[in-house]
C-alpha cells in the first residue's frame, strides 16, 4: 500500500518542507557554541537608568551614554551576541510615583515610557559607532521602534545586532529587573550581566561600610534568604528556575564589560552552585 506522500506528492512535499522548517527553528533556538577565550557567547546586559545619568541628578549624560555604547561595541567586536535591558530611574520610577499618591498602574506605565526614552538614546549612541541596533518595545510603538516578537529578536541577535528591550514587560507591577530575567530566559542567554556602581555583591553597602566583604560567588538562595537585593526576588527566582547565572560588575568602569566577558576583572557570580 502506498503511503500518503506517494499518493499525494504535492502535499507530501509541503509537509516535508514544514517538518524541515520546524527542525530548523528548533536548532536556531539553541545556544551558540562557546568561542575560545570568551566566558559567555550570548548575554543580556541589565543597567539601571541611574547608570545613564552619570553624575547628573536626573536625565541622560551624553558622555556616559557614549562610554556605555563603546563598551557594548567592544563586546560585540569579540563576537558576542548582546541584548540590553535598561531601567528608567533617571527619568521616573513607578514605585516612587505610587508612594506620592499616584495610581500605581499609571505610574508604572509612565516608567515604561521612560525606558523607551533611554532605549532610543542608547540606540542612537550605538549607531554613531556603526553598531546595528534594534529597539523592541513590549508596548507597540510602530512609529519609533519594533514590537517585541521573540523570534524576530533572536534573529536580530544571530545577525550580530544589539537588541534593546524597551517598555519593560508591558505590564504594571513588574520591575526592569524582572524584565531582564524574563528576556534573558526567552533569548536563551548564557548569563545576565547586571551593571551597577559597585564591583560585585557585598555583605553590606561598601560605600557606607568599609568593612563590607565582597563575594566572588554566591547562590540564588543566599541572595533571596539574606535579602542582598542584587535584583528583585522575582527576577532572581526566574533566573534560578532557568539556570541563568547573574554576574554583578561595575559598569561605570570603562572596558569592564569586555573584561568580565573574558572571565577577568572583579565581579560576583550568582548561580546555583
Amino acid at each position: 500500500m502506498m503511503d500518503f506522500s506517494e499518493r499525494f506528492p504535492y502535499f507530501g512535499a509541503v509537509l516535508s518542507n514544514r517538518a524541515k522548517g520546524i527542525d530548523i527553528m528548533i536548532k536556531t533556538s539553541e545556544k551558540p557554541a562557546p568561542k575560545a577565550g570568551i566566558a559567555h557567547n550570548r548575554v543580556l546586559l541589565k543597567m539601571s537608568g541611574e547608570v545613564l545619568m552619570g553624575e547628573k541628578e536626573f536625565g541622560l549624560d551624553s558622555k556616559t551614554l557614549n562610554r556605555v555604547a563603546r563598551d557594548i561595541k567592544q563586546v560585540i567586536d569579540m563576537g558576542v551576541e548582546v541584548c540590553v535591558s535598561v531601567g528608567a530611574g533617571n527619568i521616573f520610577r513607578g514605585v516612587s510615583g505610587a508612594a506620592e499618591g499616584m495610581d500605581r498602574t499609571q505610574a508604572d506605565y509612565m516608567g515604561m515610557l521612560g525606558i523607551v526614552i533611554n532605549a532610543l538614546a542608547l540606540q542612537s549612541a550605538l549607531e554613531q559607532l556603526n553598531v546595528d541596533t534594534r529597539v523592541m518595545s513590549a508596548i507597540p510603538m510602530s512609529a519609533i521602534c519594533e514590537p517585541y516578537i521573540r523570534r524576530k529578536a533572536m534573529r536580530h541577535m544571530e545577525k550580530g545586532r544589539v537588541v534593546i528591550f524597551a517598555a519593560g514587560t508591558g505590564n504594571p507591577y513588574f520591575t526592569s529587573d524582572t524584565t531582564a530575567a524574563l528576556r534573558a530566559s526567552e533569548m536563551n542567554c548564557d548569563a545576565i550581566l547586571k551593571g551597577t556602581k559597585v564591583d560585585g555583591v557585598y555583605t553590606a553597602d561598601p560605600n557606607k561600610d568599609p568593612s563590607a566583604k565582597r563575594f566572588d560567588q554566591i547562590t540564588y538562595m543566599d541572595v533571596l534568604t539574606k535579602d542582598l537585593r542584587v535584583m528583585d526576588a522575582t527576577a532572581v527566582s526566574l533566573a534560578r528556575e532557568n539556570d541563568i547565572p547573574i554576574i554583578i560588575f561595575n559598569v561605570r568602569q570603562e572596558g569592564n564589560f569586555a573584561q568580565v566577558m573574558t572571565g577577568k576583572g572583579t565581579f560576583t557570580t550568582v548561580s546555583g552552585k
